[in-house]
């Protein structure tokens, strides 16, 4: 099987917990960044959201010890349940992501304990 990637929909990358003024400063201040609602599912999580270009600038905050983190790639791609049967049979366990109306997402860790996201937005 291959898997057909659309576009790359979003990166996502962390700051500190409580760091988001910090983030505006730099994002919206400095580089011009305009600033996205986030969806209401995900508000209590902390962060911020970012429109550059025609993709997303994702900043969540987490605590910044150890390795598993919260930044990633997420990949919008063709037909969502074969990529995850695929890779579930590859023997790679994948994990639900908080639902966001209007679309259907999952995640899995790379050998490095890197997060990727699929997803397909339903139309």
């Amino acid at each position: 099987m291959n898997i057909v990637v659309k576009r790359l929909d979003h990166v996502q990358i962390c700051i500190p917990v409580g760091a988001e003024d910090e983030a505006r400063a730099f994002y919206t201040d400095v580089l011009g960044f305009v600033e996205i609602e986030k969806p209401e599912a995900l508000k209590a999580s902390g962060g911020l959201w970012y429109k550059v270009g025609d993709i997303e600038l994702h900043i969540g905050v987490e605590n910044r010890e150890g390795y598993r983190s919260k930044s990633h790639p997420a990949f919008e791609v063709e037909n969502i349940e074969a990529v995850r049967r695929y890779l579930e049979e590859k023997g790679i366990a994948t994990q639900d992501e908080k639902p966001i109306p209007g679309v259907v997402r999952f995640s899995c860790r790379d050998p490095f304990h890197n997060r990727i996201e699929f997803l397909a937005k339903q139309q």
